[in-house]
């Protein structure tokens, strides 16, 4: 078992003793979902797999906020940001803006990157290094912006 499972495990356990309802939900939420994309599938949960399944179910929340606030629902999005903030606290420290324009910028030098038509050299480059640290749409963006 990983490390981040374990402490989501034991916070699950905390949240159950402090009679935490909307902590427990969220957590038992993501450690149902990290055992269907691992165990489930006999694979043994490590921390990447963790993380990948950390940064959908971020993202995730992320969109149904905009959704809700785009449909004057803040009722919900409060409830999608309170989720956000707990699901955020087990996410490796994302990267910078500046960090990982730097990442970009070593990236396309590495390989040469002329143009567009390179991106996806540039992309799969980059990509293992920013895995679970930044967002997958910003890297695209800036990579997308420094090829032109």
């Amino acid at each position: 078992m990983s490390t981040k499972l374990d402490q989501i495990t034991d916070d699950i356990k905390t949240a159950m003793k402090a009679g935490d309802k909307e902590r427990l939900l969220t957590l038992r939420s993501i450690h149902a979902q990290i055992k269907d994309a691992t165990v489930n599938k006999g694979i043994d949960p490590t921390d990447d797999h963790v993380a990948d399944v950390l940064a959908k179910a971020v993202k995730q929340r992320l969109e149904s906020i905009r959704q809700f606030q785009d449909g004057g629902r803040d009722d919900l999005a409060a409830k999608e940001e309170s989720e956000l903030s707990i699901l955020k606290a087990y996410q490796p420290e994302q990267l910078s803006d500046e960090a990982v324009q730097a990442l970009v910028t070593a990236a396309i030098q590495q390989t040469a990157a002329a143009g567009k038509q390179d991106m996806g050299k540039v992309m799969a480059v980059l990509m293992p290094q920013v895995k679970g640290k930044a967002d997958g749409s910003l890297v695209s963006r800036l990579v997308q912006q420094a090829l032109g």
